[in-house]
């Protein structure tokens, strides 16, 4: 199964995601440390564009026809990118889940993304105002939503699984 975390910086995707993938014995992708991994390469000068979801969706589709499950973390802030997430999941003929993790306490998100430390060295992670600036389409379509606001990790990781057992 492909399991989607999607979010604006934050808002505890890397946090859920990474217990979640602990918890199941999921493959954890994280396009944060894929980008980072991308600009220390000395191969890559240009600007990454799209270049680290390219590499996560390939990742992706190999362990799925493994038979791994896979948990995606990234802002997947865009219809495209999250209709190229799906696509991966369908082409290797997997059930997809997609989440989206929210924090709806301005004040709070504003306060996680100041006082966030890069556990990934070398990254820049984002400011109040970028995040603020970040272009993020709604949902057009069925996903659980996480408000990290109101729920502990734990918490989320909860409503996951008990949607993975639901289906």
């Amino acid at each position: 199964m492909l399991i989607i975390l999607s979010g604006l910086p934050g808002t505890g995707k890397s946090a859920i995601a990474r217990e979640l993938a602990r918890q199941i014995g999921a493959v954890y992708l994280r396009i944060d440390s894929i980008e980072q991994a991308i600009r220390d390469s000395t191969a890559f000068t240009e600007p990454l564009n799209e270049a680290g979801y390219c590499v996560a969706y390939a990742l992706a589709e190999d362990n799925l026809r493994l038979d791994r499950t896979v948990i995606a973390d990234s802002v997947n802030p865009l219809e495209v990118t999250r209709n190229a997430w799906r696509a991966v999941g369908n082409k290797a003929g997997v059930r997809v889940v997609e989440v989206e993790l929210v924090c709806s306490d301005a004040g709070e998100h504003r306060r996680r993304v100041e006082q966030r430390v890069s556990d990934i060295p070398g990254l820049r992670l984002p400011t109040w105002a970028d995040v603020e600036a970040r272009e993020y389409h709604a949902w057009d379509r069925e996903h659980l939503t996480i408000d990290t606001a109101v729920d502990s990790v734990e918490q989320g990781v909860r409503s996951i699984r008990e949607l993975l057992e639901e289906r």
